[in-house]
């Protein structure tokens, strides 16, 4: 069982890697609009990997390593870097900073609103519950060309967020502002599709299976 559940997360990475770079095609085929879900970003003037406003999935006391995550909730590859990154976290999270940040990518109709969905649960403190919600049902919602806002609504009902706060903060252009100024950072440093990581602020290659990042990992830990 454990060699099957190792060749998944592998074979997870290895598509994670492959539809990465689809999805550097896709952001800027003209035929599927901007990276903003039909919003033109723009890049940061001064782009950066991480802000203070950054959504932090682990934060301990003494870090020695940030490690940025530019993703997409629909993106298929995030998806399958999803349980990689958990398995991550929890071996590394006491030494390692994790950072989740929004990029969106256009072909995907619900990424963008899936992005509002997790930043209005963060308004409520539950960034990281509505983050796990979204990847661990993405099979549920992702690839569709219709909306899924209903969806997400059910989803903040189960994690026991106040529901009119939650609309309001969904619908809130701030709350757009806030998933764009992590486009605007991303386009900004280069990103050009999910996932895309930032290792103390230098883009890494996708690494293809667990090992693979787990090696890269403990080579800047050891520096």
């Amino acid at each position: 069982m454990k060699k099957l559940k190792k060749h998944l997360v592998v074979a997870a990475a290895l598509v994670a890697a492959f539809a990465a770079a689809l999805g550097a095609f896709l952001l800027f085929s003209p035929d599927d609009g901007d990276a903003g879900g039909g919003v033109n970003v723009q890049p940061a003037a001064e782009a950066l990997p991480v802000r203070d406003t950054s959504h932090r999935l682990t934060e301990p006391k003494k870090s020695e390593l940030t490690i940025v995550e530019f993703l997409d909730f629909e993106c298929e590859a995030c998806g399958a870097m999803y349980p990689v990154v958990e398995k991550l976290r929890e071996e590394c999270g006491d030494r390692v900073t994790f950072v989740a940040r929004y990029f969106p990518m256009p072909g995907h109709r619900n990424a963008e609103p899936a992005a509002r969905a997790a930043e209005a649960a963060a308004q409520q403190g539950k960034f990281e519950e509505m983050y796990t919600k979204l990847f661990t049902t993405q099979k549920e919602w992702g690839e569709s060309q219709e909306w899924k806002e209903s969806v997400f609504r059910g989803y903040a009902k189960q994690l026991g967020l106040d529901m009119d706060r939650f609309d309001a903060d969904l619908a809130d252009p701030e709350t757009a502002g806030r998933v764009q100024d992590d486009q605007r950072d991303g386009l900004g440093l280069g990103v050009q599709g999910t996932p895309t990581f930032f290792l103390d602020g230098e883009a890494v290659t996708t690494p293809g299976s667990y090992e693979a990042f787990k090696s890269l990992i403990d080579d800047r830990l050891s520096d």
